[in-house]
């Protein structure tokens, strides 16, 4: 009877043992799993900033193809229709892009008169926050005149109880310009 005590508690210390080596087995199966999806989590969100990187040096890039801006073109500038560079006023929706064809015509004659009337020259696009970037680099070098360099206004229609979600929209576009080498001229509320 004593073998059989003996043997009873041998085995029962060698079963536990093998329940412990197997629950530890299982829970570094289970941690190896953790362990491996945090790292395909990191390298998926480190894969992603690169490419948002590549992005922004890309667009860099094409910026660079306008030249610095020259401030003493545009600093005696006060009125919205005499700004020649891309114009951005900021509604709560959406972004009005003002812009100003240049002339095809190098001639000095009849400029701004009849036939050749600068307001004919010039357009008004409605954009989204999130194709700003992408619909100032579409545009010509020659809508450029003043250099690398926008103005921005909050729209003076805006509704005054939608003006905090305008101001942090231009903060943003202020930011994400600045970071990409365009200058921003920034006007008062009217």
């Amino acid at each position: 009877m004593l073998n059989s005590v003996r043997f009873s508690t041998k085995f029962r210390a060698c079963v536990a043992g093998m329940m412990l080596i197997s629950a530890l087995l299982t829970g570094c199966r289970k941690e190896e799993q953790a362990v491996s999806k945090v790292a395909s989590t990191a390298a998926a969100a480190e894969h992603k900033a690169q490419a948002v990187y590549v992005q922004r040096d890309e667009q860099r890039a094409q910026f660079s193809r306008i030249a610095l801006p020259t401030k003493s073109r545009y600093v005696d500038v006060h009125e919205p229709g005499q700004w020649a560079n891309p114009f951005l006023s900021f509604d709560a929706q959406m972004i009005n892009v003002r812009i100003v064809q240049a002339d095809a015509n190098p001639s000095d004659l009849g400029k701004g008169g009849l036939l050749r009337p600068a307001a004919a020259r010039r357009q008004e696009l409605q954009i989204r926050q999130q194709d700003l970037v992408e619909a100032l680099i579409a545009l010509p070098e020659s809508a450029w005149p003043y250099g690398r360099v926008v103005a921005i206004e909050e729209s003076p229609l805006a509704d005054r109880r939608q003006r905090p979600a305008i101001r942090r929209q231009i903060e943003l576009a202020i930011q994400q310009l600045n970071d990409l080498g365009v200058v921003v001229d920034e006007w008062p509320a009217r």
